[in-house]
């Protein structure tokens, strides 16, 4: 029997058995909502969408990060290439051989020249530097990495200046003319017209002849012939005092100069270090007996000549050098005398010698009282080869 149906039964429709519309599937599962705001559509696409504005976001704070550290490093490149404030002093940088920019920049940071050995680096790159040449350079403190290089590409600048024990100031002027800069003419003239003068320089006296001492000198661009003498002055002064030159002259009666002089003919005369003492002693007697001094190495100073064998007809020359004419010591020092030829004028051994010659190949000298002992000791050099 029919009647109206229950509202609390559903009705089944026979389409409800087929597959939905749209599950392409094959399962018959429902079809995802295509109402955006359900809850499963909604959280799908929030994630996706987060993702890749993550990524965006990390690419585009990178690429910024990038910008900053490039910008930033260009312009604190700059700024240690081209220091604010005035040059420093001056120093030295000695550049082995085989040195490259790696190795350089370290040099020149720690002389304080560049602030940053990784900047002159980086800088390096970007400015080819030229191959550095094996040497010492001159810089000062707080150069650009342009006056650096400019330094580096003019060579060595910084030379040494080697004066030995023996040297006069000739000899020394004309190695200090071989130096860029420098000439001979110019350095000899300084050293004896009295512009540089020593504290051990008499009046009247106004050559630097025994009064520089020996030793190697640094010569930087720029220094002056009388900055150098200055320094070689100054060293003498101070090997001077440290041998207690004053206080030894006057105990044996002489003024320093002249026992600078009497040193100076020893450095000639005693050729090697166990002559230097008898030798002084050999001076010091003649002078006491008023005998000329008879010594070639002054006539050879008086010639201009460096060793080599003296004539009969040399000793007769007319100079105030020449101590066969002549009594007493010569006008100045001979020559720069070594340190050892000072400490032998200044404290000559006993002895009455007034006569040497060498006897031996290796400089050995023999020492006479007399000139009967002096022939002997002739004779022997002679049967030895030796003169």
């Amino acid at each position: 029997m029919s009647g109206p149906a229950d509202p609390t039964v559903p009705v089944h429709s026979p389409d409800d058995d087929a597959v939905p519309y749209g599950d392409d599937t094959g399962t018959g599962s429902a079809p995802q909502s295509l109402d955006p705001r359900a809850p499963q559509a909604r959280h799908g696409h929030t994630r996706s969408g987060r993702s890749r504005h993550a990524w965006r976001t990390v690419v585009l704070s990178l690429v910024v990060v990038g910008i900053v550290v490039l910008v930033g490093g260009y312009f604190w490149v700059k700024g240690e290439a081209d220091p604010s404030g005035p040059h420093g002093s001056q120093v030295i940088v000695t550049v082995p051989s085989g040195s490259g920019e790696s190795a350089l920049g370290p040099l020149l940071e720690s002389k304080k020249v560049i602030g940053s050995s990784l900047a002159f680096r980086i800088w390096s790159q970007f400015n080819s530097l030229p191959g550095i040449e094996a040497g010492s350079y001159a810089f000062y403190q707080n150069m650009s990495f342009g006056q650096a290089q400019a330094v580096l590409e003019g060579g060595p600048n910084v030379f040494p200046l080697v004066v030995p024990p023996g040297f006069t100031v000739s000899e020394l002027a004309q190695r200090a003319g071989q130096l860029p800069g420098h000439d001979a003419d110019s350095f000899l003239r300084t050293a004896t017209d009295g512009s540089v003068r020593s504290p051990w320089q008499p009046a009247g006296v106004t050559s630097l002849e025994g009064l520089l001492a020996p030793g190697t000198y640094i010569v930087p661009p720029g220094v002056t012939d009388a900055h150098l003498l200055q320094e070689m002055v100054g060293r003498f002064d101070a090997q001077a005092a440290s041998i207690g030159l004053a206080a030894g002259a006057r105990r044996l009666g002489y003024s320093p100069y002249q026992v600078i002089t009497v040193a100076s003919i020893v450095e000639k005369e005693g050729v090697i270090a166990k002559n230097l003492g008898p030798v002084a002693r050999v001076i010091y007697n003649r002078l006491d007996q008023d005998m000329p001094l008879q010594m070639d190495s002054t006539v050879l100073y008086a010639l201009g000549q460096d060793g080599g064998p003296v004539t009969q007809a040399d000793r007769r020359i007319a100079s105030p050098y020449n101590t066969y004419l002549n009594k007493g010591l010569t006008p100045t020092p001979t020559c720069f005398p070594s340190e050892a030829s000072l400490e032998a004028a200044l404290h000559p051994p006993d002895g009455s010698w007034l006569y040497f010659v060498v006897v031996e190949q290796d400089g050995t000298e023999a020492f006479a009282d007399t000139f009967a002992g002096q022939q002997a000791n002739e004779a022997l050099a002679a049967q030895r080869g030796v003169g």
